[in-house]
């Protein structure tokens, strides 16, 4: 794996300007592409985007390398602000603030960002196959098998220790094997509907092997 490291990291970019810019550009990427495995609108992952970098200049300090990399911790604050933007939505609060106060977005902006939303399909099939787990478990595996993090990586983005992490790792595992079997088991009696999940729980399985 890529591990991308800018000058300074996250505390340095929170306070210098060209720095701001050069971690922006290293690693917006990844963070939209982390958004758009969880959202499905080109404005809102727009509008996500630029929280989780805002917030990078008030949290940029707490970043420690000997944690973890950058985009583990990047993904810990991308996180924190989807769940503060899913409770906004169940208050509907969001729906007007949104329609009222949302940035306009130029057409190739909306291009390309459909674009990631397409791209990131499995990743979101993925993502919804893990939903019925306990909230841990389920954070845990999706930051290893959606987001590709390591076991140390996902421990940092959740603020627990590596340790732990194997430990709910290894309760979760045996959780969706429970699950896919059970899943098999049933999956004659709606053909057409197992044909359109098969990625998604092909994915799932890949979970199931081991982990960095």
């Amino acid at each position: 794996m890529n591990i991308t490291r800018s000058r300074g990291g996250p505390a340095a970019a929170a306070r210098d300007p060209e720095l701001f810019e050069e971690f922006y550009r290293e690693h917006v990427d990844a963070v939209t592409r982390f958004l758009a495995r969880r959202v499905d609108d080109p404005h809102t992952v727009a509008d996500l985007t630029a929280e989780v970098f805002l917030a990078v200049i008030d949290s940029g300090h707490t970043y420690r390398p000997a944690l973890g990399t950058e985009r583990g911790w990047l993904y810990g604050v991308a996180r924190n602000v989807v769940s503060a933007e899913r409770r906004r939505t169940a208050r509907q609060h969001v729906l007007n603030g949104r329609v009222a106060g949302r940035r306009l977005l130029a057409p190739d902006d909306i291009a390309r960002l459909e674009e990631k939303l397409v791209a990131e399909n499995e990743g979101r099939r993925l993502v919804a196959a893990l939903a019925e787990l306990p909230e841990g478990e389920r954070a845990l595996l999706e930051l290893i098998t959606a987001d590709e993090l390591s076991v140390s990586e996902a421990a940092r983005a959740l603020g627990i220790r590596p340790t732990a992490a194997r430990v709910r790792l290894h309760r979760a595992r045996g959780r969706l094997r429970a699950a896919l079997a059970g899943n098999r088991g049933t999956a004659s009696a709606e053909t057409t509907s197992a044909e359109t999940t098969t990625t998604a729980t092909d994915g799932a399985v890949a979970i199931t092997g081991s982990s960095a």
